[in-house]
């Protein structure tokens, strides 16, 4: 029963077979491999960008403040969610690789900006010229921190307010196949027709051994781009490894069949949790994660038969009366099964309550 994150699953099949074609032999470093520049054409087809800019970093982070550095100067601020994971999960990642720009926090139910919130905060900022931060970029997370999926005419939205402003827009896409999947939409209409300059387009999180792309749908930002991610320290030499994972990924549309089953079992742990007695959903499921709240004796039971999950906020613990409600958050991965789903909700439902446990503290 692993609900502790879509990062603890495993790979699928597919990705460790084109692990295993691509050390055949060998291959020219650096991204000069053919694997390569196949993942570069299968995602520009993908997106329906044939003058994108595509490249391949290791980790979400290293994408994500890679991207905004070539979107917003030292001396500017990224407007993006208070609980956006460039704010909370990155340890100033972004502003370090900006070389000191700010983030903005806005305001939004489920995580997501609320576009009058972004027109505001946009107004607010510079009122005193050269004083003042100023206006930089603007950073939307699909799927949000909260499971919730922006749609494209959500995200025109904000792009809208943004373009006004004359700013960038940047889509952090860690679970971009889970809200693309969710919308029922195209990659171009939930990216660049809707007005985004720059994706971070996840792997790692929906399956693959660590590599997200990085979509630079403006490719006079390229150059820009592969100075930074080398002197960042992310260009690797053995690139074929990344390339291998994003094609498999990519072939057949796996990607969005990996976030397909995410999400229908987000979907089905969902509804079985809102069916419980003293539980509640705490933000719609819209993608592959779920936030609910249950009473303390259904998360002891739960945890001390090694359900994996946490509790969300963590700063809760299972000590206290077991009729109190604790909050959590859970997510599905490719490979989260049915018998799984239904063997965890048998736990909070019922059963003898054993003595308390602690949940171990992590991110994700």
């Amino acid at each position: 029963m692993h609900f502790a994150s879509d990062n603890s699953s495993p790979v699928p099949p597919q990705v460790l077979e084109a692990l295993i074609e691509a050390n055949h032999g060998h291959a020219m470093p650096y991204g000069a491999d053919h694997v390569t520049a196949e993942v570069q054409d299968r995602v520009r087809d993908a997106f329906e960008a044939p003058e994108a800019a595509v490249y391949l970093v290791a980790t979400g982070t290293a994408a994500n403040a890679l991207a905004l550095a070539c979107l917003c100067p030292p001396w500017a601020t990224v407007f993006c969610h208070r609980n956006a994971h460039v704010e909370e999960d990155e340890c100033g990642a972004p502003e370090f690789y900006t070389g000191g720009a700010k983030l903005t926090l806005l305001e939004g139910a489920d995580a997501k900006i609320a576009p009058d919130a972004l027109e505001r905060a946009i107004g607010f900022t510079a009122r005193a010229g050269v004083h003042n931060v100023q206006r930089g970029a603007v950073s939307i997370t699909n799927a949000t921190e909260a499971g919730a999926v922006y749609t494209p005419d959500e995200v025109a939205a904000i792009c809208g307010v943004a373009r006004a402003a004359g700013l960038p827009v940047h889509m952090d896409g860690a679970r971009f196949g889970n809200a693309v999947v969710r919308a029922g939409c195209t990659p171009a209409e939930m990216t660049w027709k809707a007005g985004v300059d720059v994706l971070t387009f996840g792997g790692t999180k929906n399956g693959l051994m660590g590599v997200e792309a990085v979509v630079l749908f403006d490719p006079t930002r390229a150059w820009e781009f592969e100075l930074r991610r080398k002197r960042g320290g992310h260009l690797f030499s053995k690139h074929r490894y990344l390339s291998a994972q994003m094609a498999a990924y990519m072939k057949d549309d796996l990607w969005l069949k990996l976030a397909g089953r995410a999400n229908e079992a987000a979907t089905r742990l969902s509804d079985g949790l809102a069916a419980l007695p003293g539980a509640t959903l705490l933000h719609p499921t819209e993608a592959n994660s779920v936030f609910a709240a249950w009473p303390r004796e259904g998360h002891r039971r739960a945890q001390k038969d090694g359900a994996q999950y946490y509790l969300w906020p963590m700063d809760q613990t299972l000590d206290g009366p077991g009729d109190v409600p604790l909050s959590a958050r859970l997510v599905c991965s490719w490979c989260t099964t049915d018998e799984e789903i239904d063997a965890f909700l048998a736990l909070v439902d019922g059963g003898e309550e054993p003595d308390p446990v602690h949940v171990p503290n992590g991110n994700g």
